[in-house]
């Protein structure tokens, strides 16, 4: 476990050990972990310039603000998009990538409980406009079309280069292949499965991009808007249950925002390169390297649980299985044909 002393002491030696003028993107950023990790970051870099993206001109005016005021020297811009569509997705990127010729961090926190039901016959409530499961094309279409699109972006950094995806690693399942988007699997399985398309779809990107690290992490209990337009007797239970248990349980929302930034920028997730420029902040004395996904320590693509550690021994043999399997190639066959599908084109 990193203890919250160490993250504040790390991300404190973020002006003095990384340069200034980092250049990152926050996707999904406009409420939750996606919005306080951004005005963490903005408090501790040094004249960076950050694109976030979300569904709100007016969160996106006030969170902009917020960091000014926390960080003059810095540039905020927001993007408002819906990034459930792919085609939003290369809309907004191809606009970053028309003005940047680098960038540092990538973070990817869009997503929603709102799940679908096997039993429906309408699907429309949570088909995209494009044929796509919304929750499987907010966790696992459109973030994997970001990363694609800006890999190379992210293999020109000069500095710290790295991925974020925040979904439910160390919590990854069985597949089911024959329902990748996961439009009838109970909703009991839904996360392991979609966990595990997560973690495998990134393990295939920190392949050919060994000079970025690659994190998937799951936050633990944080008041966000992720349950935003669930409905039925389940969900109406739950948000009652957490009305009444979530402020005994909650992570608070500033220190989930200082976790997210030690996931960020610490060298303890480094990119398999070794490129000791690109690791990010020094370790401190008691902290170590972390393991990655294939059991190995600095490996670049690390599943990660609230509290900073690694995957756990049955993560680790599931997803040894899962390779041994062809399971990598396949759940990339998948989200390729999608992309293939919808815009013709392996990116943007």
């Amino acid at each position: 476990m990193v203890s919250l002393p160490d993250i504040l002491s790390s991300n404190s030696r973020i002006p003095s050990t990384l340069p200034p003028g980092l250049i990152a993107v926050f996707v999904g950023a406009t409420n939750g972990i996606g919005e306080t990790t951004l005005r963490q970051f903005a408090k501790y870099a040094r004249q960076p310039r950050v694109y976030f993206v979300g569904r709100s001109q007016e969160a996106g005016d006030r969170i902009a603000a917020e960091c000014k005021a926390l960080n003059s020297e810095g540039e905020y811009i927001f993007i408002k998009a819906d990034t459930s569509l792919i085609r939003t997705v290369d809309d907004v990127c191809r606009e970053i990538k028309s003005k940047e010729n680098s960038v540092n961090l990538l973070f990817l926190s869009i997503g929603t409980l709102i799940p679908n039901d096997p039993a429906a016959d309408d699907r429309a409530q949570t088909e995209t406009s494009e044929g796509l499961h919304y929750a499987a094309a907010l966790a696992v279409h459109c973030r994997t079309r970001f990363i694609v699109n800006f890999l190379p972006l992210l293999q020109k950094a000069t500095s710290l280069r790295r991925v974020v995806s925040v979904f439910a690693a160390t919590k990854e399942g069985p597949i089911n292949t024959d329902d990748f988007q996961g439009w009838n699997i109970p909703l009991m399985a839904q996360r392991g499965h979609a966990s595990s398309i997560v973690t495998l779809s990134l393990e295939t990107l920190a392949k050919k991009a060994p000079e970025v690290s690659f994190i998937h992490d799951f936050p633990g209990p944080v008041r966000s808007g992720i349950a935003r337009g669930t409905k039925g007797p389940l969900f109406f239970v739950f948000k009652a249950v957490f009305k009444v248990l979530g402020p005994l349980v909650y992570i608070p929302t500033e220190e989930s925002g200082e976790f997210h930034v030690f996931l960020a920028t610490s060298a303890r997730y480094p990119a398999s390169s070794g490129e000791e420029v690109v690791s990010g902040v020094p370790l401190a004395d008691g902290v170590v390297t972390a393991r990655g996904t294939d059991s190995k320590i600095a490996s670049g693509m690390y599943s990660v649980d609230q509290h900073g550690e690694s995957a756990g021994p049955a993560v680790e043999q599931l997803l040894a299985k899962f390779r041994e399997e062809g399971m990598v190639e396949k759940v990339w066959k998948h989200i390729e044909g999608e992309f293939d599908r919808i815009v013709g084109q392996e990116a943007a």
